[in-house]
């Protein structure tokens, strides 16, 4: 039986994420999860741990036994975590090099819970069809570690590659869509931020977002706005302005 709630408060416990979290008053942690929790972490019996599926389900436990790469754990309770509100969208340019993962592994400790990969028109990287799925896994990858780092029992959803004229199809369903631009005289500390519903953050590629990108979300009913005096890079943009948004809406 599973209490339905917000997540109990962080102990210090580590999480590990499994495809599906098996009924029953003892389950087996094995895999990648199992080595990483045995030699990596050298968890012996009794200690807290954590598991989820990393879709809400999160059960609390203590480690029975830690034999091979296999964790033999003792669930105390099981908690059915709501997704929070407001939902948070991050759609994201593709920037250079590793800088994607980077700012996956950013905006997923500081709450995103979908993130959109942008084709923006001065994206210097482009995912060729033959490497989409590459990317994908790299910054889907990405979303899962970071989920185990801040103990999230949901692990942010990341979509396939989306164009211009995509994302703006999205921004139909948003509530509030939030386009980070240097040049904008609105900083987002005046903008009202809904408690619910989805809000999303639009970041541009290393070159800038185009004025015709801009003119084309703003007819979606997208505001233009600014963080500060500095200009951040592509990868950590989106994580400071879900900072920004959590301590106004989650984290208040």
């Amino acid at each position: 039986m599973s209490e339905a709630g917000p997540a109990p408060e962080a102990d210090g416990a580590p999480l590990f994420l499994l495809e599906e979290v098996p009924a029953g008053d003892v389950l087996t942690v094995a895999g990648a999860e199992g080595r990483h929790a045995v030699d990596v972490l050298r968890l012996g019996a009794g200690e807290r741990v954590r598991v989820s599926d990393g879709r809400g389900l999160l059960v609390e436990g203590s480690v029975l036994a830690a034999e091979g790469s296999t964790l033999q754990v003792h669930v105390l309770a099981r908690h059915d975590v709501p997704a929070p509100e407001p939902e948070f969208v991050l759609v994201q340019a593709l920037p250079k090099g590793d800088h994607g993962p980077l700012a996956v592994d950013l905006a997923t400790e500081l709450g995103v819970d979908r993130i959109v990969p942008w084709t923006a028109a001065r994206c210097v990287t482009k995912w060729r069809d033959d490497r989409i799925d590459k990317g994908l896994a790299k910054w889907r990858s990405a979303a899962r570690a970071a989920s185990k780092q801040a103990r999230r029992p949901r692990v942010p959803e990341v979509t396939a590659p989306m164009s211009t004229r995509q994302v703006i199809g999205l921004l139909g369903d948003v509530d509030l869509t939030l386009v980070l631009h240097e040049q904008a005289r609105r900083p987002l500390a005046q903008v009202d931020v809904p408690a619910s519903g989805t809000v999303a953050v639009i970041v541009g590629p290393e070159g800038g977002i185009t004025d015709g990108e801009v003119v084309a979300f703003r007819a979606a009913g997208a505001h233009s706005v600014r963080l500060g005096p500095e200009v951040l890079r592509t990868s950590t943009a989106g994580a400071a302005a879900l900072a920004a948004l959590s301590a106004r809406t989650r984290w208040a």
